[in-house]
């Protein structure tokens, strides 16, 4: 089945982008949703993430103790990096299990997903879609959306590759910056799609 790989920088909008293509009846695979049930699913990732978080990472309900593990990672790369080893494989595994489970006759399916290039799963795409906004504007869209302060968003920004490196990365692009609309340009890359997935 062929596959289209969705990435943007936090407040970009590729979110909103993956809800048009679902209006239009394609399939959308949320990793970043997905990552999270996988948590406090999958027995392999938690019994990982115990061994390398201890066991005070899962509350006694079997629920994700997020302040222990965020404390450990936030400002810790390398911690970080071993809490995504674990992960990623995890998410990939389920995405194979959704694509197995998507209806005959779709034409394609999406998998939308922030650190598309920096988890290396764009390598699971046939092509990869890049949703790009000024760092301004997706700033204001954070502090709105989020309700965090400005410092804990550039923070998070800051974790991603940049929005230049994303765009040479990606066959695609969308430009989210309210300077053109973003369903017409939706509409013309699922034409794409549709003649590539024949």
């Amino acid at each position: 089945m062929f596959k289209v790989g969705i990435t943007g920088n936090i407040g970009s909008g590729k979110t909103t982008v993956s809800k048009v293509f679902e209006v239009l009846g394609i399939p959308v695979f949320y990793a970043d949703d997905h990552a999270k049930n996988v948590m406090v699913q999958d027995a392999e990732l938690i019994a990982g993430i115990k061994q390398a978080f201890g066991d005070e990472s899962y509350f006694a309900d079997g629920s994700l103790n997020r302040r222990h593990i965020g404390g450990i990672v936030f400002n810790n790369d390398a911690e970080l990096k071993k809490l995504n080893a674990l992960v990623h494989p995890a998410t990939f595994r389920t995405f194979d299990n959704w694509l197995l489970q998507q209806r005959a006759g779709v034409p394609y399916v999406i998998k939308e997903a922030a650190i598309l290039f920096e988890s290396g799963s764009y390598k699971m795409c046939d092509r990869s879609l890049m949703v790009a906004a000024p760092l301004e504007l997706r700033m204001q869209r954070i502090l709105k959306r989020d309700n965090i302060t400005r410092a804990e968003a550039e923070s998070r920004n800051a974790k991603q590759f940049s929005e230049e490196k994303k765009i040479s990365l990606a066959d695609d692009l969308i430009r989210n910056d309210d300077t053109q609309l973003v369903i017409p340009q939706v509409l013309a890359l699922h034409q794409l799609y549709l003649s590539l997935s024949k």
